[in-house]
């Protein structure tokens, strides 16, 4: 056998370790756990949107805290680190070694992969430190986190820039979301022959309306950070919390911020189909 087969066999093993049965199971249980955090959003903020919401955040800090409050919650807040951590090393093994299909191999994907690898990390690493007592970690509010790391970015040399070009990736990437749901580029990345005609039409709901949804509030967000960079005022920075907040200030009142609300918790739904029917 020459260099180039064993080469070729070594990473076709590679690549079939990349998609192992452990790591299968890590996605899809990262995709369940993804599917709580924003279904519990969704919820804390529809009752934000009729009232003050109980004091809490609707945002992933605030998921958590809802999570740890209930029966079992630091057992589930562990189940989900641990889900988010399976979902952190599949996004890893797609830079790695490229994902599913037939353009998985691209530069940009690997990258994309890379980056959710980073965040799901993060995330994942939140949650097990919440869960092991540090009740700093996870639970914090995301708008004053926005505002401390915009307060700090202004400050630097080209501060603003940096904070302009921040927001303005965040809004693309948001647009670049929604347009992805609206457009169905879901579903070649869901087993779709295996779905009864009912269940595809529930995907399709729920991953137009909450993938559009999710995508706004993105765009949304990124439209605050430039305003903050323009401005030079961290304060008009905002996290998930209050850019969902500022929906309720329209003149279409709390009703478009329960659109909203709704539409989050519909990605939840979205995701745990992804974690029934995703090519992995």
């Amino acid at each position: 056998m020459n260099a180039n087969a064993l080469s070729m066999n070594a990473r076709g093993q590679a690549r079939r370790a990349a998609r192992s049965r452990a790591l299968d199971v890590g996605a899809r249980a990262g995709f369940v756990a993804r599917g709580v955090i924003y279904l519990l959003v969704g919820v804390l903020a529809l009752r934000i949107a009729f009232s003050d919401g109980g004091g809490k955040q609707a945002d992933r800090g605030g998921a958590i805290a809802e999570i740890a409050e209930k029966p079992f919650g630091g057992f589930l807040l562990w189940a989900l680190g641990v889900a988010l951590a399976g979902m952190a090393l599949w996004r890893l093994s797609e830079a790695v070694f490229g994902q599913a299909g037939p353009d998985g191999d691209k530069a940009t994907k690997r990258a994309m992969a890379a980056g959710r690898f980073v965040f799901y990390s993060f995330v994942s690493y939140s949650v097990l430190s919440y869960a092991a007592g540090d009740k700093s970690s996870g639970s914090g509010s995301s708008d004053k986190q926005t505002d401390d790391v915009t307060a700090r970015a202004l400050e630097w040399p080209a501060g603003q820039w940096i904070v302009g070009a921040a927001g303005v990736a965040v809004l693309g990437a948001g647009l670049w979301i929604a347009f992805r749901a609206i457009a169905r580029k879901y579903h070649k990345h869901l087993k779709m022959a295996e779905m009864s005609r009912r269940v595809r039409q529930a995907v399709d709901v729920t991953g137009v309306f909450g993938g559009a949804v999710r995508g706004a509030v993105f765009a949304t967000a990124g439209g605050f950070a430039v305003a903050a960079a323009v401005q030079h005022e961290p304060g008009k920075a905002k996290g998930m919390d209050d850019t969902l907040r500022t929906f309720s200030e329209t003149p279409a009142g709390p009703w478009l911020l329960a659109f909203i609300a709704l539409g989050l918790a519909a990605f939840g739904l979205f995701s745990w189909a992804n974690a029934r029917y995703r090519r992995t």
